[in-house]
Order: structure tokens, then sequence, then C-alpha cells
């Protein structure tokens, strides 16, 4: 599957933005999808996860309660809905699919097809 980002931008602290990964193929629904980012000289870190069908989401603490997740499977799209941003959510923005197989994983090493990032800047 090729998976291709975009939404990207800059934005105001508070500002909302919104990610959107298109992806290629008729499978779409058997991925696992995630959002990962990665700031200057920092680790890749995970961002928020969804279930092959949009059941189950995960997100990492740093997020949670002002970034959404979603999918529609039938457009093969993830989108990644960015409120109340801060100056620390500043970073490259990438979408992940993960193999058919196991529980949706929440590790960067467990994904395998990756899209080409996206820029996220939030200024003070």
């Amino acid at each position: 599957v090729q998976l291709q980002a975009s939404g990207g931008g800059l934005v105001q602290a508070g500002g909302s933005l919104r990610l959107s990964c298109a992806a290629s193929g008729r499978t779409f629904s058997v991925y696992d999808m995630g959002w990962f980012r990665q700031a200057p000289g920092k680790e890749r870190e995970f961002v928020a996860a969804i279930s092959r069908s949009g059941g189950s989401t995960y997100y990492a603490d740093s997020v949670k309660g002002r970034f959404t997740i979603s999918r529609d499977n039938a457009q093969n799209t993830v989108a990644l809905q960015m409120n109340r941003l801060k100056p620390e959510d500043t970073a490259v923005y990438y979408c992940a699919a993960d193999r058919p197989g196991g529980a949706t994983p929440l590790r960067s090493d467990e994904y395998d097809y990756w899209g080409q990032g996206t820029q996220v800047t939030v200024s003070s």
C-alpha cells in the first residue's frame, strides 16, 4: 500500500489542523493505521492509531482529548483532527499502515508502510 499524507501547515497555538492520509489499493480496510510524529533532534513518537474497522482508537497521553483519529474505508483515507494545538506539537507527521494480523500496534517498528510526512508548525 502507498500512503500520501497532507494537511500540514503553520498555525498559532490554540488553533486546529486536520491531517489526511490517502492510501492506494483496494484493501485499505485490512490495515491498522497510525499517526506518528518526529520533531527535530527527537525520535519518532506515537501519536494515534485506529483499528481496521475504526472501532478502536488509541492515543498518546500528550494528545489525548485534543486529537481525534478517524478513517473512511470507502474512501481509503485516515484523518487526524488536531485541536488546541501547542508549540510542542510541532513536528513532521507521518501516517503508517500495519499489515493484517494481530492487535493494533502502537510502536513505529511494528508498522510496515509509511507516508512521506507532512510538516506541522505551531507558533506561540
